[in-house]
Parts: structure tokens; C-alpha cells; sequence
């Protein structure tokens, strides 16, 4: 029978490694096994609990929620081919800022160390004690944030937010452009109540499970789109070795965050499972609340952000471009690369 109940320490607990995570400079999380195999920090019980508590819910008769990237309707911009002709012409400054900012976004995933997460059995009618939801407030969220940000109690090792700059520096070097324009935010904005049948403190959590998860679902198509980018032969040619062990980087990376997209989808799905007290003594199924928010999540991430995100980079591009010899024609080839521009 598999376990289902998971103190904090269970939930925080890492392999024994045989070799630790160390690139150019950095002493970073994670480590390695005697074959030289990467391990994700604080995953030796994480990842056998989530898959137990998947199991349960499917043996229940309810499905996970779609976490994939086929929730994406726009490609990452610019895409393989326009990032290729930037830096065949010298202008790797919007990659190695979309890799800076990146990592200054992780550092900030911190703050879910410092989140007071609620305990759902509050509000849930069903027992949660033995699933993903009852242990969001027992670790699950302070790993998560550690993982992004690196442990609050312990410096000594850096975590996503130091990843993504090995893996600039890899590619770069640390201060090859100026640091650029940090977004103040890239999850949903506040929109008011949606669940106003919740206590607020709940509905803020459902919520920013949400976000956080589409966020972990877009910064999957970049892992893709960073791999293709650092193994094509064309780019980084003065420097392939470095190129192949960034990419490696973001590798280490993507292994790292697919325990996050795995938890946050398990506690989602679970919730839509659930029935939920409501603050007027009745009760609602999770389904009918949080389908529609799920939806409009989805929407936003997928394509309203994504429209903006995309607006902004084609200014800068545009810029850069513009400011070389025959700027124009080269902003024309560039935008005759545009997969957007091309569907249409």
C-alpha cells in the first residue's frame, strides 16, 4: 500500500549525493550519483508522494488537470529561427536578458517560504489528511520556495535564481550587457473576489496555485526553446563546449521544476474533486468554482501575457536592429521569421 502522510521533514529531505552541484563559480543546489546522474534537491520522498497521491485521486475516478504546454497558444518569441538571426548578427542582448530575467523572477519564488499556507481541512468537507491539498501547509510550498530561491536559513547553496546565471555566464560571460528592465510582476493581476464563496485567505492560495502553475507550464516551452538555442551548431560557435554544458543547466533546471508542475496540478485537480464549505454554511463542488477560474488562467497566461510579453521584446528588437547598418532590412528579415505574422 503507498504512503500517503508526509511530515515537513519527509517533505524537505534530499538524496545522499555522491558528487555536489557546482558551475562556473556557483555552489548550487542539487547534486549528482555515482553515475553521474543529476538528482533534484529535497525530492527523496516529494516525488513518491506526489505520484501516490495522483494514484489515489485517478483510482477515485477524477482526471489531473492538463499542465502540459499544449495549454499554450503562442509560441516563445522570439522564436528558435529569430533568436538565430539575432545572434548571427551579433545581438545576443535579448537572450542573455531574458536569461537574467528569469533568473531574478526565481529568486523572487522565495516568498512562498514565507507564505502562511491555510490548512484546507478548514473549508473541505472531505478528508484531506492523505492527499497533496492536506500537505500544501505542511512543506510542500516552502520546498517549492526554497527551490526557487535558495534556503532562507542556509546561503551556503544557490538555487534557480543562481542556475539561470550559470547559465548566462556559460553562455555570455556575467556582465556582457546592462542588466535589463525587471517586470514587477508575471503572474495574473488581482481581479477582486472570484471565489467569494471561500473565506479570502483560501481563495488567494487557489489562486496563486494557479498562477504559479502556468507559470511553471510557460517556463517549460522556454526550457525547449533554451535547449534548441544552445545546440544548434550555428550559434555560440566560438564557444560550443560552454553552449552543450548550458544547456545542460537547463536541463538540471527543468528536472528541478517538473516535481513543482507535478504538486501543483495534483493539488488542483484534487481541489476540483473536493466539496468545499461555503462561508454561508452551504457547500459547493470544487468543479463547478474552479473550472471557470482555471479557465480564465489559462486564457491569460496563454495569450493575453503572452500578446503583451511579445509586444515588448518586438520594441527592443526592433531597436537593436535598427540601430545597425541597414537596420531596416534586417528588422524585415527578422519579422519574415515570425510564426504569428506568418498565421495569420
Amino acid at each position: 500500500m503507498q504512503k500517503l502522510k508526509y511530515s515537513r521533514d519527509e517533505l524537505m529531505a534530499s538524496h545522499a549525493y555522491a558528487k555536489p552541484h557546482e558551475e562556473v563559480g556557483y555552489k548550487l543546489h542539487g547534486g549528482f550519483d555515482a553515475t553521474g546522474t543529476y538528482i533534484s534537491p529535497r525530492t527523496l520522498h516529494r516525488w513518491p508522494a506526489v505520484k501516490a497521491w495522483q494514484d489515489q485521486l485517478t483510482g477515485r475516478g477524477f482526471p489531473l488537470i492538463d499542465a502540459s504546454v499544449q495549454l499554450l497558444k503562442r509560441s516563445n518569441y522570439p522564436n528558435i529561427a529569430q533568436q538565430k538571426f539575432l545572434l548571427a548578427n551579433g545581438l545576443g542582448e535579448t537572450l542573455w536578458n531574458s536569461l537574467t530575467i528569469t533568473g531574478v523572477i526565481e529568486a523572487r519564488g522565495r516568498a512562498l517560504c514565507e507564505f502562511e499556507a491555510p490548512d484546507f481541512q478548514q473549508i473541505i468537507a472531505d478528508d484531506v489528511s492523505n492527499t497533496c491539498t492536506g500537505h500544501l501547509h505542511k512543506g510542500l510550498l516552502y520546498a517549492h520556495g526554497v527551490d526557487e530561491g535558495g534556503d532562507p536559513n542556509d546561503p551556503t547553496y544557490g538555487a534557480h535564481d543562481q542556475m539561470w546565471f550559470a547559465t548566462r555566464d556559460l553562455l555570455f560571460g556575467k556582465d556582457r550587457y546592462p542588466l535589463p528592465e525587471i517586470p514587477e510582476n508575471i503572474g495574473r493581476p488581482d481581479t477582486g473576489r472570484l471565489m467569494p464563496q471561500l473565506p479570502a485567505g483560501f481563495e488567494q492560495l487557489i489562486i496563486l496555485l494557479m498562477n504559479v502553475l502556468m507559470i511553471e507550464v510557460r517556463a517549460e516551452a522556454f526550457f525547449s526553446f533554451c535547449c534548441t538555442v544552445m545546440r544548434d551548431p550555428d550559434n555560440f560557435a566560438d564557444r560550443r563546449t560552454n553552449a552543450e554544458q548550458a544547456a545542460r543547466m537547463v536541463e538540471r533546471i527543468r528536472t528541478d521544476e517538473a516535481i513543482h508542475v507535478a504538486y501543483l496540478q495534483t493539488a488542483i485537480s484534487e481541489m476540483r474533486s473536493f466539496n468545499f464549505r461555503t462561508v454561508d454554511g452551504g457547500t459547493i463542488e470544487g468543479a463547478k468554482m474552479i473550472d471557470p477560474i482555471w479557465e480564465g488562467m489559462v486564457h491569460w497566461h496563454s495569450v493575453t501575457q503572452a500578446d503583451f510579453s511579445r509586444a515588448q521584446t518586438h520594441e527592443t528588437v526592433s531597436k537593436l536592429l535598427l540601430a545597425l547598418p541597414n537596420g531596416a532590412a534586417l528588422l524585415a528579415q527578422f519579422e519574415a521569421l515570425d510564426d504569428l505574422a506568418k498565421a495569420a
